[in-house]
């Protein structure tokens, strides 16, 4: 009798309400620090290696009149406060007037918090950034996986259904087919080589499309994504879904009371925000998933004429999205966590205590079995912004240093 008066509904609409409704998780008081530990609140070298990015973005477009650092996701400011500490730094000692020129912007739908810098502008959405575009950095650290999404099961005859769920107590039961749109995403981005009932996938869609919009807010720069990935060949088998509540993993309920959050397929993303600076509904509407192997629709293994924005050259690897471990990304932009020397105990103890907090900080970072394991997909919208973090190694030169300029 219970489940014919209580209400079912798709994972994504549940939520949606349950992460961003008026009592919503991320609207809570003690906000998401309260519950489970991010890069940012890991360390401050997080939002330094931030900085230096956001550097190079600046240098690469030649130190424009303003500088954009958009923080999708942006929590309660965290990540902003501590990146417009460093810049302030950074300007002083490199003489660029970055600190004067930068105009820090935080995406975030819960309501801006009381004693934030006032330079940084507080947005509930990304439509409400500047219509005619902007050149920086937009920066997504685990914003995509709380992209609400619906999730898909293989019933008996190895056909996906959508899944709906209770949201007082996450009691799930198989609904109607997946069919239209997010059909065509399964069978292209989460084809199952194998239609075994129970098997799961979590409909990226609504991510592609939300990265999508945002690489199309800048007018020139580099817009990254940071999350736990996997990629369209290694799919897990029963999905990702879970919850997170006062630092512990739970049980997904989408009643308010945790995080709801699901790894992220960034080859998806990655091919969405290429069609969109080529200005095409479609990455690649004339392919069939059939008539390419998972490895083809790796972003780091797309040809230069496969996916290229139609005003640049076919033949610039620039223009290619990349994606690499956090730990990669991290010591590329000169975060190390390397013990410092004992002779420093004996000579300056106090900063022996400061540079073993500091290289502790760093090795969490870097962890490959925690948040060293994150994947940072890199996505240029112009191609002086392609390699800033160099190829593949730390110390590379910049697309603009090759370039001569």
């Amino acid at each position: 009798m219970a489940s014919e008066t209580r209400e079912w509904l798709g994972w994504r609409d549940a939520a949606e309400h349950a992460l961003y409704g008026p009592e919503g998780f991320f609207r809570r008081t003690e906000g998401p620090a309260g519950h489970f530990r991010t890069s940012v609140h890991a360390s401050p070298r997080y939002a330094a290696a931030v900085a230096e990015l956001l550097a190079r973005v600046d240098r690469a477009l030649g130190h424009p009149a303003e500088l954009a650092l958009v923080d999708m996701g942006a929590g309660r400011g965290e990540l902003l406060t501590r990146v417009l500490a460093y810049a302030a730094g950074m300007a002083a000692r490199r003489g660029s007037g970055l600190a004067e020129r930068l105009r820090p912007y935080a995406v975030e739908r819960a309501p801006r918090p009381p004693g934030l810098d006032p330079r940084i502008t507080w947005l509930g959405d990304l439509g409400e950034l500047p219509r005619d575009g902007l050149d920086g950095l937009l920066f997504a650290n685990e914003w995509l996986d709380n992209v609400p999404v619906d999730v898909a099961e293989a019933d008996a005859d190895g056909a996906w259904r959508r899944v709906l769920v209770a949201p007082e107590d996450g009691a799930e039961r198989l609904g109607g087919p997946v069919g239209g749109a997010d059909a065509d995403w399964l069978a292209r981005w989460w084809p199952s080589a194998r239609d075994e009932p129970g098997l799961r996938a979590e409909i990226g869609r609504p991510r592609d499309e939300a990265w999508a919009e945002a690489v199309r807010a800048l007018r020139s720069g580099l817009a990254v994504a940071v999350d736990y990935a996997h990629e369209r060949g290694s799919r897990p088998l029963f999905g990702t879904l879970t919850g997170f509540r006062e630092g512990r993993e739970v049980r997904p309920v989408p009643d308010g009371s945790c995080d709801l959050t699901a790894h992220v397929a960034l080859d998806a993303c990655a091919a969405a925000g290429e069609a969109a600076l080529r200005g095409m509904a479609d990455p690649t509407p004339e392919d069939s998933p059939e008539d390419h192997s998972p490895e083809d629709h790796r972003p780091e293994d797309h040809s230069p004429e496969d996916h290229r924005p139609a005003d640049h050259s076919p033949a610039d690897p620039s223009l290619l999205p990349v994606t690499l471990p956090q730990r990669d990304a991290l010591r590329a932009l000169g975060v190390e966590g390397r013990r410092p020397p004992l002779a420093l105990a004996t000579d300056d103890p106090a900063a022996y205590v400061r540079a073993l907090s500091a290289a502790g900080e760093a090795a969490e970072l870097l962890d490959p079995a925690g948040l060293g394991g994150f994947t940072w997909l890199l996505q240029p919208t112009v191609a002086v912004c392609g390699g800033l973090l160099g190829p593949g190694r730390p110390g590379g030169e910049t697309a603009a240093e090759r370039l001569g300029s």
